[in-house]
């Protein structure tokens, strides 16, 4: 076995870890294994030859999100932010034409447009909206950039990161609904490794 085959187990103990704590809701827990999670991510990642410095700043951003959306303060905010830097960072990393871009993006967002218009009515005030708005514009585009690059895992990782900040913001903005924390970070965790899987060469 060699270095990244351990890391990437590290990885999916990590994450397996995390979710038990999360339905078994032991925060103490979820607070070590939620960054671990994506710390060793992040470090598998390094080690592949296809690793470029857009891919390393998706997932960095992605680790500063976690950790800013699992803290007792409410950072919703900067962790909406860091996750968008994600997104722009991952498209960055996607060899996609503009066109094939373009074209996905208009797909993902004319699909996504009913959920997307009930969360932002939903979302509580003006500034949080056009926030929500922006995300929702920028993911698209990452989705779309991930389908149009023709990675069938980069697509598949993609649309489950999709997924899961959809379902952060119905049970955010909408209304909780039961298994809606681990749903939100099953998705979240196996999104993530599909798309370093696709990205890492």
């Amino acid at each position: 076995m060699t270095g990244a085959d351990g890391l990437l187990l590290a990885t999916g103990a990590a994450a397996v870890v995390d979710w038990l704590a999360v339905a078994r809701e032991s925060r103490p827990l979820e607070w070590v294994a939620k960054p671990a999670t994506l710390g060793l991510l992040l470090l598998w990642a390094g080690l592949g030859p296809g690793a470029s410095w857009p891919l390393l700043a998706a997932l960095t951003l992605s680790l500063l999100g976690d950790v800013y959306l699992m803290l007792p303060a409410d950072l919703f905010l900067p962790g909406l932010l860091a996750f968008l830097f994600a997104h722009v960072a991952y498209i960055a990393a996607f060899d996609a034409t503009p066109l094939s871009r373009g074209i996905w993006f208009v797909i993902v967002l004319a699909v996504s447009a009913p959920l997307s218009l009930r969360l932002l009515r939903a979302a509580p005030d003006a500034a949080l909206r056009v926030a929500v708005g922006v995300y929702m514009l920028v993911i698209a585009l990452m989705v779309g950039s991930a389908i149009g690059s023709g990675m069938l895992i980069a697509a598949l990782g993609a649309l489950l990161f999709m997924a899961s900040d959809s379902m952060i913001a119905l049970s955010r903005f909408v209304t909780p609904f039961a298994g809606a924390r681990l749903a939100i970070i099953v998705t979240y965790h196996v999104g993530q490794v599909m798309l370093v899987w696709a990205l890492r060469g």
